[in-house]
């Protein structure tokens, strides 16, 4: 009940409405105690009265609008059903956030579309993060359930639920798949693999199409997915509940049978599937009754090939053999051709099967004989005083016989499908250490014609219920006892009164079972049993007024009545014996494997025993007395202890409306649902309790201003209990605990009143001051400016009398002056006119003499015209020439332009000239030799010049042996190389060559990182006692003149900081040593097994030390073609694949070092000090129960100074290795977008990280890489471009958010980002005091508007791709000439028996 203060003029409330069950008015006056009706004013401007009688009536209050759109709905400060409503409402149509959290509980709600936040990219956001920092989403619901099972080593379980068609089977999915992901990628086995090729399977056999939704799930299943004792997923296992079968032979109007019949159906033209006899769907029986066979957007030939992928999958057991898979259609085809199977009667007691050509091909598939299942579906054998009779059936009989056995049939194979998948999905290597459950099992439901199915669904909702409740209590109670408070029990509805009426003693089920071991039992005597057992003694029980064979049970979310026909039939589920002894004498294995086993192994469930008897001759109750209710009682009561002894987290689905419209919410339907699954009821647990909670330093820093008289040194606790109890006079609205306050329902707002009145009489105080200061200041200015005014009047009353004066005595100067001017103006005239008679005197003499001189220039002016004109015409003929001679050099050079981009496109061409080169290079190197030789052998007897043509051959093996060992300076292998040749050669073919090499360069390298990952895999699983074990060195060469194994400094045998001092290039110079005295001794084999030794030796070194390697990186050479004799392209090109794979690990281990860090330095570091801490929210978030916060000895680790020391120390070890700067870039540019697509992919997804204060923080932190960048050298090579997506999202935080010119800023500042993110992070934003506005949503929609005029083609992207990896591209920098006598090889390397030749 809300506190009667609080309904004040301009408070809103909650009304009741028939059409959207809650709006919202505004209160027109106070309310005082005794008032029998309210004054609202509604949003179309009607005045109303409503009534009250007693406070308790009192309308519930609308929550402050700074708390709309909360991401959990027990944060509100207003805890009952239309905040709930509103707040669902405003996420899901206005932020279009599907998720939303109610304590323990995810609340999810089907948008009827696909949307983009289900990628490899939001798993790696949410991975490692803690659940109650991040937005709401099943990933953040599933990562919890992980990191506590790492975390205690108890096992989990998600209890996901809710009704047919509000995405149960979608968000099971999810789940799992975000357990294979991070359960599996580091061991890369095929487990994770089997688990989701689980799915399509299961839908296939289990789901179909109904009213309310397109992929139905008709079963309940919990698969428990095994976990090893690190963490990886090692098996797995699923039960499943109540299998529908009766949609087997019988569909509702626009309702479908399972989908497998319409996948088999749909491929009938495959050669495989043309065997079965089958046609389209319309022509059975079994698949013809919805008169609805298509689904829109569904392929059903595509849908099989997946269902048969997904069993070629499993098969890796031997499991599902492509044979066995055909048995397992022929099944199911058979099951169809059973349907169309014509029973005619004959008379009234006796059918007969005409020549029915379906019951042959059933027969011919199920391998049986075609005559004996003919009788035996027309009759029954029955026994009689100990003698076994033979009687017909009936025509309806016959058919109810037929439907039995095929029910049976499709129940037994889907039992068989789960025991295999069982058999797939369990452990090999080891036992799991412990297990995550995920329940995908239907949601309560009510029709209009309630049945078997709909009673067994809502019991188990009861079930479910009672633990759910029992759960929420138990965590609100531990928060309780954590906190020492004295509380009282907490009061809430249990449901057990209906599971007694259920499951109890003489309760329904019982009743049922005993009905149906009566040998004439009846829907109409079990439901008199009902009403006399019942009736009077349970208040959850009802007898409709106008039935005497239906009943009406109370449950939890609402009154249903359930229809006592088909019960019995339905709870025995029983079939004839004599088709079953038919089936198991069937030529198929398969048949007769299905009707041999009894139950299912793994589960004892609905769906384990199909069938509740096999009826026969011989009291066939007393073979199978296992009741279908029976077996779910069973299957439900294990389910039960299961749950019991794992931690739960509950996911609850709610359908927004019937019409399968996106983003359309009905709140009819929403509130009806919330009802139903438990929602509401955790709200109401919480609202009981104590449900805002606060530390005391946040209720110190929101309420500081109402507490008085206190210090710094006040112990905060004491300060809180001294004062509250003068803010709020009832002492049960509030305890005290050992680090929170908590308050009951309704009291934040309370202080929150409290507050905002002291802030406004503050507020008034403050202005009369300022008002006073300005009235003092006002007066003090007028008296100024009177002051002023006097003194400027006087002034100019005396410049007046000046003036006077001045005019008289100007008068007569002005009288001399004119007549002076006049006098000289007639002296200037006549001047003026002389000097112009002289002027044309002078003129027509110097105009005489000119004439004479202009005769002789005009000559010599027309020599130089005729000759310029010459010259002109001759220039004009040469231009034209060169100009022909242009256009036919550009037709051949374009000619030759085609030809080289079509040589450019392929690597065999390119190996054909690199060959050419190799053998003109081979050629040039053996006549260089043959000349050398030539001069030794003049000069043979001088010393200098032979020690001269060693050094010669030695500065020859340092640049081509650097080529080949070297890291740096080898290429991305020859295929690269030329088209870097060729594009350097050919400037002029542009842009166009430049960004086919970038595609060919990023083809090759992502087919070699494919490679390189396989490669691993098949390593990883050989046994590692089959490794060659001899001794790895620098280089082995055996005393016999035998050649060893070459390897590199950094290999198992070389200690660390051995090969940390050695000169980079000591390797490299090393191998080539050897490389060119087998060549010289024409021993080609030698040389080339050394080569592949080598790169044996790299690829060994790199799968060693990834495990340990602290900032290692080898150094390297060039990929020049070498001048050898022997042929070692191939060999090359194996060394470019070692070097890109070792640059792959450098900047693998780097990732994995700066992974942890990079959102809690960059993110959530405070480096200004107190910006972020300087206000408070509202309300403080609760954590979530069974939340993994991080570690509060991380602080120091988790700063900018962490990540700046990673990258200082992985930018010395690259420079101390002689990286040169062009790689160095690429490095940092890769490791530039890790850190900003992992910060900003966070913080789209974290909505207490989006306010101006964290803009700054963030930005403040990306300068210090920018600087740090800039410092290095290493800002130019992409790492700016990298990191403008994130500074502009700090921009973003911290522009101003109101009018259109505003989001045409924004539209023109974040150009490197998305519209969804942009619009995203708008919607995020979370004023984090009183002074800031929440963005407006008409403002959204306008800056929606404006990024859709400009588009710029951005990808539609929400999260950046954190796993994206840039092309790296090998420059290409010739070695240092060094000379065999530099070469001084360390004794640590043992390698002393290698001598100089």
């Amino acid at each position: 009940m809300a506190t009667p203060e609080l309904y004040t003029k301009g408070a809103s409330v909650w009304v009741p409405d028939p059409e959207e069950v809650w709006v919202y008015t505004q209160l027109q006056k106070d309310y005082r105690p005794g008032d029998q009706q309210l004054t609202l004013l509604l949003s179309d401007g009607r005045e109303v009265q409503y009534p009250v009688a007693p406070p308790a009536a009192l309308p519930p209050l609308r929550n402050p609008d700074i708390l709309e759109g909360e991401n959990d709905l027990t944060a509100l400060s207003f805890l009952h059903e239309p905040a709930v409503l509103h707040n669902l409402r405003v996420r899901f149509l206005h932020y279009n956030s599907i998720y939303t959290y109610c304590g323990i509980v995810l609340v999810a709600l089907n948008p009827y579309e696909e949307l983009p936040i289900y990628g490899e990219e939001v798993i790696d956001v949410y991975s490692g993060q803690d659940m109650a920092d991040m937005d709401p989403h099943i990933f953040s619901l599933a990562e919890d359930a992980y990191r506590t099972m790492i975390r205690s080593e108890k096992n989990q379980s998600i209890i996901i639920s809710g009704e047919s068609g509000s995405g149960k089977t979608v968000s099971a999915k999810f789940t799992m798949r975000y357990f294979a992901v991070v359960g599996g990628a580091a061991q890369q086995t095929s487990v994770e693999e089997k688990v989701l090729a689980s799915n399509p399977i299961m839908e296939a056999i289990g789901n179909a199409k109904t009213i309310r939704n397109d992929n139905s799930s008709r079963f309940g299943k919990y698969i428990e997915i095994g976990f090893g004792s690190k963490g990886d997923i090692i098996g797995a296992n699923m039960r499943t509940y109540l299998l529908e079968k009766s949609r087997v032979v019988f569909q509702a109007p626009k309702e479908r049978n399972y989908h497998i019949f319409y996948q088999l159906c749909a491929s009938r033209e495959l050669p495989e599937m043309r065997a079965l006899k089958l046609s389209s769907a319309e022509n059975f029986r079994y698949t013809s009754q919805g008169k609805d066979i298509n689904i829109p957007g569904t392929d059903d030939v595509m849908e099989l090939e997946n269902t048969r992928n997904a069993l070629t999958i499993l098969g890796i057991e031997h499991l599902f053999q492509p044979d066995q898979q055909m048995e397992l259609f022929r099944i199911l085809a058979a099951v169809l051709h059973l349907g169309n199977v014509n029973i005619q009667a004959s008379d009234s007691t006796k059918c007969i099967i005409g020549d029915d050509g379906f019951l042959v091909v059933f027969s011919k598939l199920m391998g049986v004989e075609g005559s004996q299942m003919a009788h035996w579906l027309c009759h029954q054998r029955l026994a009689v005083g100990g003698e076994m009779l033979v009687k017909p059936m009936s025509g309806q009989q016959a058919n109810d016989a037929r439907d039995a056995l095929a029910k049976h049939i499709y129940g037994q194979l889907f039992t068989w499908i789960v025991q295999r998948l069982n058999s797939a999905l369990r452990a090999q290597r080891e036992q799991p250490k412990t297990f995550i459950g995920v329940l995908d099992i239907y949601g309560f439901e009510t029709f209009d014609r309630n049945s078997f199915e709909q009673f067994c669904i809502n019991y188990a909702n009861e079930k479910l219920q009672q633990q759910f409740n029992r759960h929420v209590f138990q965590l609100e109670q531990e928060e309780y006892v954590r906190e020492e408070l004295p509380w009282n029990r907490i009061e809430f509805s249990d449901n057990q009164p209906c599971i007694t009426l259920i499951e109890g003693s003489l309760g329904l089920l019982d009743l049922l079972d005993e009905e149906c071991r009566v040998p004439k039992g009846s829907d109409e005597n079990w439901a008199r049993k009902l009403y006399d057992q019942h009736l009077n003694n349970s208040h959850n029980f009802r007898k409709p007024r106008m039935s005497n064979s239906a009943f009406i049970i109370l449950h939890f979310a609402d009154m249903v009545q359930y229809e006592c026909v088909g019960f019995l039939d339905k709870n025995r589920d029983t079939v004839f014996e004599e088709p079953i002894n038919i089936m198991r004498a069937s030529q198929s294995d398969l048949v007769a494997e299905l009707f041999q086993q009894q139950s299912a192994g793994g589960s004892i469930s609905a769906s384990s025993v199909p069938n509740g008897g096999v009826r026969s001759g011989k009291r066939a109750h007393r073979e199978h007395k296992l009741t279908v209710g029976f077996q779910f009682r069973q299957s439900l009561q294990l389910l039960m202890d299961t749950l019991n002894s794992t931690t739960p987290h509950y996911v609850r689905c709610i359908k927004p409306n019937d019409l399968k419209k996106s983003f359309m919410f009905d709140p009819k339907r929403a509130v009806q649902q919330l009802r139903a699954c438990g929602v509401l009821e955790t709200v109401r647990i919480s609202a009981a309790g104590y449900p805002s909670r606060w530390t005391y330093e946040e209720f110190f820093g929101r309420y500081r201003v109402l507490l008085r008289g206190y210090s710094a040194q006040d112990d905060l606790r004491v300060l809180c209990q001294n004062t509250i109890p003068a803010l709020i006079l009832d002492p049960d609205q509030y305890c005290f605990g050992k680090t929170k306050v908590f308050f009951r329902a309704g009291q934040v707002a309370v202080l929150e009143k409290l507050r905002a009145e002291r802030l406004r009489a503050a507020g008034v105080l403050i202005q009369s001051w300022v008002r006073g200061w300005m009235q003092r200041r006002w007066y003090q200015q007028l008296r100024r400016s009177t002051l002023t005014l006097q003194r400027y009047t006087r002034g100019a009353l005396a410049r007046r009398l000046a003036w006077t004066l001045r005019y008289t005595r100007a008068a007569l100067i002005i009288q001399k002056t004119f007549r002076m001017v006049m006098v000289r103006q007639l002296f200037i005239s006549i001047r003026e006119a002389t000097i112009t008679i002289q002027a044309f005197a002078r003129g027509m003499q110097a105009r005489h003499a000119y004439r004479l001189v202009a005769e002789r220039a005009a000559v010599r002016l027309q020599a130089w015209v005729r000759c310029c004109l010459t010259r002109r015409w001759f220039r004009r003929v040469r231009a034209a020439v060169v100009l022909l001679q242009c256009c036919v050099r550009r037709k051949a050079a374009r000619r030759e332009l085609r030809r080289l981009r079509a040589e450019a496109r392929s690597v065999e061409k390119y190996r054909e000239l690199n060959k050419g080169m190799e053998v003109k290079l081979m050629q040039l190197q053996l006549r260089a030799d043959q000349q050398v030789r030539n001069e030794h052998v003049k000069a043979c007897v001088s010393g200098e010049e032979g020690s001269r043509r060693q050094d010669d051959d030695f500065g020859v093996f340092i640049h081509v042996v650097l080529y080949i060992c070297g890291f740096n300076y080898v290429g991305c292998a020859c295929t690269v190389y030329v088209l870097e040749s060729r594009q350097q050669s050919q400037a002029q073919a542009g842009a166009a060559v430049q960004a086919e090499l970038e595609e060919e360069r990023r083809r090759y390298q992502g087919l070699l990182r494919e490679f390189t990952r396989l490669e691993q895999r098949y390593d990883n699983l050989r046994d590692m006692s089959m490794l060659p074990t001899a001794e790895v060195g620098i280089c082995c060469c055996r005393r016999e003149k035998k050649w060893g194994t070459v390897c590199v400094p950094c290999s198992a045998d070389v200690r660390t900081e051995v090969a940390l001092s050695l000169d980079p290039g000591m390797a490299a110079r090393l191998l080539f040593l050897c490389v060119r005295q087998a060549d010289f001794s024409r021993d080609h084999t030698r040389a080339r097994g050394l080569c592949v030794a080598v790169v044996t030796a790299f690829k060994t070194t790199l799968k060693v030390n990834i495990l340990y390697t602290s900032w290692h990186y080898e150094g390297g050479g060039g990929e020049e073609v070498l001048p050898l004799q022997v042929e070692l392209r191939e060999q090359i090109r194996m060394l470019g694949d070692v070097c890109i794979q070792a640059y792959q690990q450098l900047l693998s281990i780097s990732e994995s070092r700066l992974h942890p860090i990079i959102v809690p330095a960059i993110l959530e570091s405070e480096t200004i000090p107190g910006l972020s801490g300087a206000v408070v929210k509202l309300v403080g978030s609760r954590k979530r129960a069974g939340s993994d916060p991080r570690p509060a000895g991380s602080t120091e680790a988790a700063s900018m100074a962490a990540v700046l020391k990673e990258l200082g120390a992985l930018h010395s070890a690259l420079e101390r290795q002689g990286l040169p700067l062009t790689l160095m870039e690429q490095i940092f540019r890769q490791l530039a977008h890790l850190l900003a697509a992992s910060t900003l992919n966070s913080l789209l997804l974290r909505k207490d990280m989006c306010c101006c204060n964290r803009g700054l923080q963030i930005r403040y932190n990306v300068s210090l890489l920018e600087e740090w960048l800039r410092s290095r050298g290493v800002w130019s090579g992409g790492a700016a471009a990298s990191l403008e997506p994130l500074i502009q999202a700090a921009q973003l935080l911290q522009m101003s958010k109101k009018t259109e010119a505003d989001g045409q800023a924004i539209v023109q500042t974040c150009n490197a980002m998305s519209s969804q993110q942009i619009v995203k992070i708008l919607t995020q934003y979370t004023p984090q005091s009183d002074l800031e506005e929440r963005v407006t949503l008409n403002f959204i929609r306008i800056t929606q508007g404006l990024l859709k005029g400009c588009s710029d083609g951005h990808p539609p992207q929400l999260l950046l791709d954190v796993r994206r990896v840039f092309p790296v591209t090998f420059p290409y920098l010739p070695p240092l000439p060094v000379s065999a006598e530099q070469l001084d090889i360390p004794e640590s390397l043992k390698i002393s028996f290698l001598r100089r030749v």
